[in-house]
């Protein structure tokens, strides 16, 4: 079972949510091999040989990062834990190619706890979809405080919580 995790950043805390979702994983198969990737340190040939391909990121404007809310975030007098890219998740997903039909996936995000901030893994999902990934749940959000963070407490525990559920759905076999 090979796993990998692409995840955008800026201020940690979905890099965080990518960690505890990858340990969640490790607990529950021992025999997984997991890889969580920087989008940065991505291209389309991270997730050529992912039984599941697990892509998250943070939520900017309502919904994914684009140059734009990147730029704004480069921009701000906030301190940021992650990196930076000059390209995020959306140009990395236009960039994949269709798979085969029954390839997995899975999408998360982080967001503002108040009602009404949108989310990035709809749109994360509906690329992936449009690629011919089956998802094997449906696109989850994971709480953060404020804009930067950090995160909702008893979140890093559900994405480990999340991350194990994954290999348990659509008859996704734990063992490689």
């Amino acid at each position: 079972m090979r796993v990998v995790i692409v995840y955008e950043s800026f201020f940690g805390n979905s890099r965080l949510v990518a960690e505890a979702i990858a340990d969640g994983i490790r607990l529950d198969a021992g025999c997984a091999e997991v890889r969580c990737v920087n989008v940065a340190d991505a291209d389309a040939a991270v997730a050529r040989d992912a039984d599941l391909l697990v892509v998250g990121g943070p939520t900017h404007m309502h919904g994914m990062s684009s140059a734009i809310s990147r730029r704004i975030a480069l921009h701000s007098d906030a301190r940021a834990l992650g990196t930076r890219p000059a390209t995020g998740l959306r140009e990395l997903i236009r960039d994949l190619p269709r798979v085969a039909w029954g390839t997995r996936a899975a999408a998360f995000d982080t967001r503002g706890e108040a009602r009404g901030v949108g989310g990035a893994s709809q749109g994360i999902a509906r690329r992936l979809r449009s690629h011919g990934y089956t998802l094997v749940s449906r696109p989850t959000g994971f709480a953060v405080t404020g804009v930067e963070g950090p995160l909702a407490e008893g979140e890093l525990d559900r994405a480990g919580t999340w991350g194990a559920a994954l290999l348990h759905r659509d008859g996704l076999a734990v063992s490689s």
